[in-house]
């Protein structure tokens, strides 16, 4: 028993995403530390841990092909920034010139894809690295392509690594993004369940922004399970295996779908049955279906089978029950609020199909359009192209790329002036601490000190505790796999573990305790070099863009509900125009709240419209869901006649409704408050005869929803615009 809990716990362990992370990054700090050891040549190893740092941080997710040619890429640029570096250190005008050129250039490549981005900044982190090498032998470049040469071997050793981990485990990254897109679904379907609380003046606008925020992480983790499963297709067929995490990730899309769908206004819904219990029937039910979702999310990461709950029929059928029972009581003032519930339960009931196909996914057939976008650039042509694009004062990028180059200049101005111990920790810093926007940069920078601060005191303490070192070394190898852990969720504390790396490499060859103070002075100006040049320096205030965020996210609405019409044209067909529009629009969601989130953490001024976009955020999420019920039905059948009158006629006028909010947002234009033909629309489409059938109904309630919230659309619109509204 306690040997079968054991293994049980080693597979939870190993299913994590983060642990094959660490494994490598341990037996590659590892390995080096026992090479300097044995060679007893300890002056190695530093440039030997910079390089694999560099390297790992270089790192993204491929097939063991796509990796092996991204570790060729990786390598040369390495070789190439380190041997500049060395080459151009004794000239300081044409030094500061080069590294000015160079990481404009290779900030820009951001707009190639994030595998590009990544070997760009670590490219940029490598060069640094090689000043700190320079610097500790006073600046003298004897033997040149000896540092360079080292930096690189610590690279190619992790490279390595990873190649050949990813060649044994291909599979596994695939499996980790779909357990984790399968828990923010739960955690989703979860927090839907709480707008069904039968409470009277419920809070809805509140639970409706938490709902966005997670809605946003659910996107996140799509938009990361299409890539990693993308890179395993490729341009050919799937294999048995990846096939069966394709059908998972459609799955998952259908789930998200129908999850986000709405029906139903629920205020009045809670009003209406605050006696009944059939909104208690709906919550339960959610959170069942939420409980199986994280229930599936185990299933993939441990590899073992998923079991559909059948308590989840059960609630369902009490849901049913519940129905009946209200609709024999024959109320006339419920008559349209039941024909919302019957639409939320056959909407559950679609649901908790879903979920039980996935206790088999290879039962499911093959999708009749299983194509997945690639966003990676194809030739030179259109890398040229996306270059291009970003090649304008407003792009982000572009404005990063030129800060980025005044600042690192500016560092190494600071370093020369005050010439301090150590000083290119300073540059190094603010490589690290600038980020494209305001908010993210306050974020690191505090994070950056504080990390820091804690990273030296242990580290003092350490030294007095552990003198031994080959117990020091034991905990630099430690601090390291730390450091990789941490570093994309909780940076304090990834900071203060690669400060105590540094602190226990140095003192391998007797320069520990000489670091404490340039450290951290070091890391105090060049956080505030970075702070400044992101304050001073073409700042991206997300308050004065909030207007073109709010009009792309109504834009990616209107052509969402344009490819839903086609959808009931034409028939249900989950083809790729119409999951890239329905991704679109869910990523314009998430993009909102984001820049909500960094607006937050702006100066006061810059940030005097948050609570208009938070109040926009509900309504636009509000509005993809009822999109999304809309899209959720797509197979309804709908007679000729009333297929032009819905699709051709209401569907088109409330898509150009929603254009022209977002054109007049874009251009800051004024909007009109009120619009008699919208309003004249949302009454036709409200007056249904009880003759219509219930497909007609469903989606003539779906655009009635739609309609009534462009009304509170525009006025939110025109307020933030501050011009007068006809």
């Amino acid at each position: 028993m306690a040997s079968t809990s054991f293994r049980h716990s080693l597979r939870r362990l190993w299913a994590l995403d983060k642990f094959s992370y660490s494994v490598r990054v341990f037996v590659a700090l590892t390995g080096a530390m026992a090479l300097c050891w044995f060679q007893d040549q300890m002056t190695l190893l530093i440039p030997l841990f910079l390089g694999i740092i560099a390297c790992a941080l270089a790192e993204t997710d491929d097939s063991w092909q796509g990796r092996l040619n991204a570790l060729a890429v990786t390598l040369v640029c390495f070789t190439v920034a380190a041997l500049s570096v060395e080459l151009l250190f004794p000239y300081p005008v044409i030094f500061v010139c080069a590294l000015a050129l160079a990481s404009f250039g290779l900030t820009m490549l951001g707009a190639l894809g994030e595998r590009y981005g990544a070997i760009a900044s670590a490219t940029l982190i490598l060069s640094v690295y090689t000043m700190i090498g320079v610097d500790q032998r006073g600046g003298q470049v004897t033997d040149f392509w000896h540092e360079p040469l080292l930096l690189v071997a610590g690279a190619a050793w992790y490279g390595l690594l990873s190649v050949l981990w990813q060649a044994m485990f291909s599979n596994q990254p695939v499996q980790q993004s779909l357990a984790r897109l399968f828990r923010e679904l739960g955690r989703y379907l979860k927090l839907k369940a709480m707008l069904f609380e039968p409470i009277r003046q419920l809070d809805v606008e509140a639970r409706r922004l938490e709902l966005a925020r997670q809605n946003g992480r659910v996107v996140a983790a799509l938009n990361s399970a299409k890539e990693i499963i993308l890179h395993r297709v490729g341009d050919g067929r799937p294999g048995a295996k990846v096939s069966r995490y394709l059908k998972l990730y459609f799955l998952a899309q259908d789930i998200h779908e129908r999850a986000s769908s709405s029906h139903y206004p629920y205020n009045a819904l809670a009003e209406a049955f605050y006696h009944s219990d059939v909104l208690f029937r709906c919550q339960r039910l959610l959170r069942q279906q939420g409980r199986l979702c994280q229930q599936l999310s185990v299933s993939i990461q441990l590899r073992q089978p998923f079991v559909h709950d059948a308590n989840v029929g059960e609630a369902l059928n009490d849901l049913h029950a519940s129905l009946e029972h209200l609709r024999n009581q024959s109320n006339p003032a419920w008559r349209g609020l039941l024909r919302s519930l019957r639409a939320l339960a056959a909407n559950l009931g679609t649901l908790d199909r879903l979920l039980s196909d996935a206790s088999n996914p290879d039962a499911l057939a093959d999708a009749s359009d299983s194509s997945l976008l690639d966003r990676s650039p194809r030739s030179l042509a259109d890398v040229w192209s996306r270059l291009r694009l970003q090649l304008t004062p407003t792009s982000l990028l572009f404005r990063h790329a030129l800060r980025l180059p005044l600042a690192l200049a500016i560092g190494y101005g600071m370093v020369h002036l005050i010439h301090p111990t150590q000083g290119y920790w300073i540059m190094l810093t603010t490589l690290f601490v600038c980020q494209p926007n305001y908010g993210a940069t306050r974020l690191k920078l505090v994070q950056r000190i504080i990390g820091t601060v804690i990273g030296l005191t242990m580290g003092w303490a350490l030294f007095d505790l552990f003198p031994n070192t080959t117990v020091q070394a034991l905990f630099a190898v430690t601090a390291g796999v730390v450091f990789f852990v941490n570093r994309t969720t909780r940076y304090t504390l990834a900071t203060a573990a690669i400060t105590l790396m540094v602190l226990f490499c140095f003192n391998q060859i007797g320069d520990g305790y000489g670091l404490f103070l340039p450290r951290l002075f070091d890391t105090l100006i060049g956080s505030l070099i970075a702070g400044l040049a992101v304050f001073l320096f073409l700042p991206d205030w997300q308050g004065r863009k909030l207007n073109k965020v709010l009009a792309n996210t109504l834009s990616c609405n209107s052509t969402y509900l344009r490819q839903i019409m086609q959808q009931y044209a034409k028939g249900k067909s989950d083809d790729l125009a119409y999951r890239l529009a329905r991704r679109n629009a869910h990523n314009a969601d998430a993009a909102l709240s984001t820049t909500l989130s960094n607006m937050l953490m702006e100066p006061g001024h810059f940030r005097k419209e948050a609570d208009v976009g938070f109040r926009f955020l509900v309504l636009s999420h509000t509005l993809l869901s009822y999109l999304s019920g809309l899209g959720a039905h797509r197979d309804t059948s709908l007679p000729e006649p009333v297929r032009e009158q819905l699709l051709d006629g209401a569907g088109e006028r409330l898509a150009r409704s929603i254009d022209e909010i977002a054109s007049s947002l874009a251009s800051k234009q004024p909007v009109a408050i009120h619009s008699d033909e919208e309003e004249a629309l949302a009454n036709a489409l409200e007056q249904m005869h009880d003759e219509i059938d219930e497909g007609q109904r469903l989606v003539q309630t779906q655009l009635a929803l739609i309609c009534r919230q462009l009304g509170p659309l525009r006025t939110l619109a025109a307020h933030l615009i501050k011009e007068p509204a006809s």
